[in-house]
């Protein structure tokens, strides 16, 4: 071959080349095009079903209750909410703690009580409190709730005027460094809905025989849930939660339960749990912290605790009419602490 005809067919070679090209990148821009047009649809869509849904009914079952999911723009802090009983010292330490927390806004003190607070010990507080004033000049409020009668109950009753959206429901003989309950105040701002707790248990559906669930189900502790990796509840002697379910529980929670509660003395937490989970469809969140107990061994050392335990699960659940608890495996953890995450 003539190197006329070499490059006669060079040239050939290249226009086809050329053409091929063009056909490639038309069809390359049609395809990433028409893909291009599927995502804004696709976005689009989902953007509309994002604005036009409404928030799910809250409270007991079929319940015609609303709520906004919104917080409140007149405090971003959170109310301490303190169960307490003839335990001062414990009271004296774990307030002395929590005042110097940045982003507490108040304290509430959950008295049951025969006898109302001394003067004594309400003027010790509030010298606390006053001590540890926070940097913006803030001063933390210091309350007595103050109750007639003796349940458990009282720890959840309903605060018509209180200022935050966010509760930190705690006991007196538990103690969490500020970091670590701010963290736990950040998660719960991020999931105002649902709460967000330090102390995870779980709740299993007994198998029978043929292999099949049957609608009994048993309390399992903390080494379930570290074996397991699972858990459906956060107690309440640790965990945020919305202040408007202090007014579900004092409201809409049957009287059965309630008056349930405060024959056993026990299950409270696991009734808030409930209701929680009622309300919302959706698990709790467990928060990653490292727990200080400033007082003695709870009733959870006392025998039969777990049982009884599962017995209020048990009796909860013929009362909601359902099992309302979710399974999660989620865990909140503040990677800034952590090497290796």
């Amino acid at each position: 071959m003539g190197g006329g005809e070499v490059s006669k067919e060079m040239g050939s070679c290249s226009l086809a080349y050329r053409r091929g090209d063009q056909k490639l990148r038309k069809f390359v821009t049609s395809r990433t095009t028409k893909f291009l047009l599927f995502c804004c649809i696709a976005l689009g869509l989902i953007t509309i079903a994002c604005r036009s849904s409404k928030p799910s009914a809250i409270g007991w079952v079929n319940s015609s209750t609303t709520v906004t999911d919104q917080i409140s723009e007149s405090r971003k802090g959170y109310t301490l909410l303190m169960n307490t009983w003839k335990r001062y010292d414990l009271l004296k330490k774990s307030v002395s703690h929590y005042a110097s927390c940045s982003r507490l806004d108040s304290i509430h003190i959950v008295w049951s009580e025969p006898k109302p607070p001394s003067d004594s010990l309400k003027e010790y507080l509030q010298k606390v409190i006053k001590k540890k004033k926070s940097r913006d000049g803030h001063e933390v409020e210091l309350r007595f709730d103050i109750n007639k009668e003796d349940s458990l109950n009282n720890r959840f009753k309903e605060i018509k005027d209180l200022k935050t959206d966010a509760v930190f429901s705690i006991d007196d003989d538990i103690i969490f460094p500020c970091h670590t309950v701010d963290f736990a105040f950040n998660v719960w701002e991020s999931a105002p809905d649902t709460m967000v707790g330090f102390v995870p248990r779980v709740h299993w559906p007994e198998k029978s025989q043929n292999g099949k669930s049957e609608n009994y189900y048993t309390y399992s502790g903390w080494w379930s849930v570290w074996w397991s990796g699972t858990y459906s509840m956060v107690l309440s002697k640790a965990a945020f939660f919305h202040k408007k379910y202090l007014g579900l529980y004092t409201n809409n929670m049957p009287a059965s339960i309630k008056e349930f509660t405060t024959k056993n003395r026990n299950c409270e937490d696991i009734a808030m749990s409930f209701l929680v989970a009622n309300a919302t469809n959706a698990p709790p969140i467990w928060v990653k912290g490292k727990i200080y107990e400033i007082g003695s061994t709870g009733i959870s050392s006392i025998g039969g605790h777990t049982e009884k335990r599962t017995h209020c699960v048990n009796r909860f659940v013929a009362e909601f009419g359902r099992m309302p608890l979710v399974y999660t495996s989620m865990k909140a953890v503040d990677s800034r602490n952590l090497w290796f995450w």
